[in-house]
């Protein structure tokens, strides 16, 4: 494991990257220590995937500087490191067993594929574009934890998986961090997010919210409208532009003021009562995105 004090074990100071014309990240900076499990959130084409490939050192900074395990990424310091990216990182053509085989390998770890337990050992012989997702994702985990690294950096590792197996992975994630891994993981499910240390929230390339849950939701509100015409209400809110969810027969407009919503339904002749409510976390993320 790592020793590096009280420095992050992943670092990022400004960093900025730019594809000609086009700034992918701006001016970014964020850290994760050593047993921290920190969620990167944000809509598609917030710039998450090109923070992460610059803390990997598979992309280089226009600017700012990138720290890992103490020092700049290279080849030697990435054996220390585990990536699961979203494209999982699998031959599909390689059965399990020798997709295990040359992760491992190429990590310096000689494992059998019966050490990663029985589901994974009963599909060796299987080609991995013939398994399930959730199989796959099962099996890109492992090859990225078998050689226990101090780093762990998972690109929304439970996309396409059922909630059973999205719990279960998050069970081996939490075990990794008590062990003292750094965790670097993207999500767009809020009961994931939840699960971690810290959040940090990513609009446009640029870091628009960090902290817990209760820092990034902060007093932002959302309008909250109740009643038996929930239907009308929602098409008369949808229908003048605005982001509605339903949460049962409510129905929220995250922030935007309740007596603006009110206007929209009295021009609409729709009844209901509204009211200012906490926001969610996902509400949140609709706000801070917005602005």
């Amino acid at each position: 494991m790592a020793e590096l004090g009280s420095r992050p074990l992943v670092e990022a100071s400004h960093v900025t990257r730019r594809f000609g014309s086009f700034t992918a990240v701006d001016d970014v900076s964020i850290a994760v220590g050593a047993g921290e499990v920190v969620g990167l959130l944000g809509a598609n084409g917030a710039g998450k995937t090109t923070l992460i490939r610059m803390l990997l050192g598979l992309l280089r900074p226009s600017a700012g500087e990138v720290c890992l395990l103490g020092a700049a990424p290279s080849r030697r310091i990435r054996r220390r490191l585990g990536y699961v990216p979203q494209g999982l990182g699998l031959y599909v053509d390689m059965s399990v067993a020798e997709n295990v085989a040359f992760s491992t390998r190429a990590f310096g770890v000689d494992l059998d594929i019966d050490a990663l337990g029985p589901e994974l050992a009963a599909l060796g012989d299987r080609l991995v574009g013939e398994i399930g997702l959730g199989r796959q994702r099962q099996l890109a985990y492992a090859c990225a934890t078998a050689h226990r690294p101090d780093v762990l950096v998972l690109d929304e590792p439970t996309s396409g998986v059922d909630p059973l197996a999205r719990a279960r992975l998050w069970d081996r994630i939490r075990a990794e961090a008590e062990r003292g891994v750094a965790v670097l993981v993207t999500t767009h499910y809020m009961q994931e997010a939840q699960q971690c240390d810290r959040l940090v929230m990513m609009a446009s390339g640029r870091v628009v919210a960090a902290g817990t849950v209760d820092d990034i939701v902060g007093d932002l509100t959302a309008a909250e409208v109740t009643g038996d015409a929930w239907g009308e209400a929602f098409a008369a809110l949808a229908g003048a532009g605005y982001q509605v969810t339903l949460d049962g027969r409510r129905i929220r407009v995250p922030g935007v003021d309740p007596t603006e919503v009110s206007t929209v339904l009295e021009r609409a002749s729709v009844g209901g009562r509204v009211a200012s409510v906490p926001a969610r976390l996902d509400e949140a993320m609709v706000v801070l995105d917005r602005r």
